[in-house]
């Protein structure tokens, strides 16, 4: 009898990878439009799905997969006589994989991002798991991978019914969060948290206290290149990292985190120059310090990287001789993440914190700064390389621990001051560290200035621009300090507070 895997995924991420390794296990591909264009493009042999179903996809590619030659080749019971007749009566091909990974509706948020083909595979293979196996995500790749190198090509039962455990915790939170999105409701009356542990950590964050990493059903998955187990500490300083470099989407960037905070963070022409420009904000703080990068590193990175102590290193993908370099340091973590940084800024997450009080929950922070809520409100205006500036300052001080200031300089920090207990001390500690580049700099402020006395250490150190959000009863004063000191100042009416 054949085999045969059906692929249709949104995310390519190493689906050319797995579709060799299945052609090596005896597999026959069926591919819809877009992925069997990007696997004919990667010279990987397939079958479009409207070729094998002998119908073409209508709606603009909205209906594809859903035809009873999909629907019944992975429904079927290899143990059910009239199933297996059924198929034969109807010329249809069992399939026994079934790789879909789902429209990204949590980044759009519209009713046309619905998936609704992928839905119904992935539930069909998961109902049927006693013969069908069922691959939702890409993070899943190597695991498949490996139970068919085990196994002489197929895969075991109880490796298949915990796929579809998976599948159908997966479709329960894409329905979920389709219902919160389109009615506007966020958060249950009751929320059940499902966590299965992943892996138990060295410690949590001291030594004595005990920790684990759990899969809370929308994690990224990430590979360990090289280097010692990672930590606790790792983790939260590899999340803390990846989130700001996922600010920036289409353009270089490089960020240095140290306890939970930046230290440095930096655009670049290239991965390099985003580094050294992140680097040179801090380079006493960057020493035992974590990377994080949107873009792959590549070998000049690495030799730049060498050259100090660093804990991890964390990317979308490094280079393979970039690997080789930084490897020669056996204790560097290398932590290659398998989800793009534009699908990692978008994840719905629960933010919960624990309290002697009770436990607190709020969705996590994604709000954007967009022109309805750009507004210059001094008689200076700020020219274009300021308003650069100043995005990307607000942009990395969403991420620093409140009071937050943070001053840049030609799409570089020069100037964090993080955790303060008022504003004026992460004022002073920012300028402090920006020293005299602080002339012509450009100022983010995670919450509104309540008093003038911000205005005037920064006049006084020559900031040309301050973006804020607004919103004290002290805003008209504040307004007129930056005039007198010929400061621009944009208002958000955002505020980023980050405890």
């Amino acid at each position: 009898m054949k085999k045969r895997a059906l692929i249709s995924v949104y995310d390519k991420i190493n689906v050319v990878q797995l579709a060799e390794t299945l052609i090596k296990s005896g597999y026959e591909i069926l591919a819809s439009g877009g992925t069997y264009k990007f696997l004919q493009e990667n010279s990987i042999s397939c079958t479009e799905i409207s070729k094998y179903t002998g119908a073409d996809e209508i709606l603009g590619g909205r209906v594809k997969t859903l035809h009873p030659k999909i629907a019944g080749a992975i429904l079927a019971r290899n143990d059910v006589q009239s199933d297996i007749e059924d198929l034969k009566a109807n010329d249809i091909e069992s399939i026994d994989i079934v790789v879909v990974n789902l429209y990204p509706f949590s980044a759009e948020k519209t009713v046309d991002f619905i998936d609704i083909g992928g839905v119904t595979l992935i539930r069909a293979a998961a109902k049927n798991y006693k013969f069908k196996t069922v691959i939702t995500s890409p993070e899943q790749y190597v695991s498949l991978i490996k139970e068919l190198e085990e196994n002489n090509g197929i895969t075991t039962e109880a490796y298949r019914k915990d796929l579809a455990k998976k599948a159908f915790e997966l479709t329960f939170k894409y329905d979920k969060e389709i219902f919160a999105t389109l009615f506007e409701k966020n958060l249950d009356d009751n929320i059940a948290i499902d966590l299965n542990l992943l892996q138990e950590l060295r410690y949590g964050e001291n030594p004595h206290q005990q920790a684990g990493l759990y899969d809370n059903g929308q994690r990224a998955s990430f590979e360990l290149l090289n280097g010692k187990e990672l930590s606790f500490n790792n983790i939260a300083d590899m999340n803390a990292g990846y989130k700001i470099v996922s600010e920036f989407i289409d353009v270089d960037c490089a960020c240095i985190i140290k306890h939970n905070n930046p230290c440095g963070a930096a655009l670049g022409e290239t991965v390099a120059e985003a580094y050294q420009k992140a680097l040179e904000c801090d380079p006493i703080s960057a020493f035992g310090g974590i990377v994080a990068f949107n873009n792959t590193v590549d070998e000049k990175t690495a030799k730049l990287m060498k050259e100090i102590f660093l804990e991890v290193i964390i990317a979308p993908d490094f280079e393979d001789k970039a690997i080789e370099i930084l490897k020669e340091k056996k204790n560097l973590r290398l932590v290659k993440v398998f989800e793009a940084p534009a699908k990692f800024k978008n994840k719905k997450l629960l933010d919960i914190k624990n309290t002697g009080f009770g436990t607190l929950v709020q969705m996590n922070e994604n709000k954007e700064l967009t022109k309805d809520n750009f507004k210059v409100v001094t008689e200076t205006k700020p020219d274009a390389r300021m308003v650069e500036d100043m995005i990307f300052a607000w942009k990395v001080a969403k991420h620093v621990k409140s009071n937050a200031v943070v001053i840049a300089k030609d799409k570089r920090t020069i100037g964090i001051g993080a955790g303060q207990t008022s504003r004026i001390a992460s004022m002073e500690i920012a300028l402090a560290q920006a020293c005299d580049e602080a002339k012509d700099a450009v100022i983010a402020s995670d919450g509104f200035f309540p008093a003038t006395d911000n205005i005037q250490i920064a006049g006084q150190s020559r900031i040309s621009a301050i973006i804020q959000p607004g919103g004290s009863i002290k805003d008209q004063d504040v307004i007129d300090e930056c005039n007198r000191y010929n400061i621009a100042m944009i208002f958000t009416g955002i505020r980023h507070f980050f405890h």
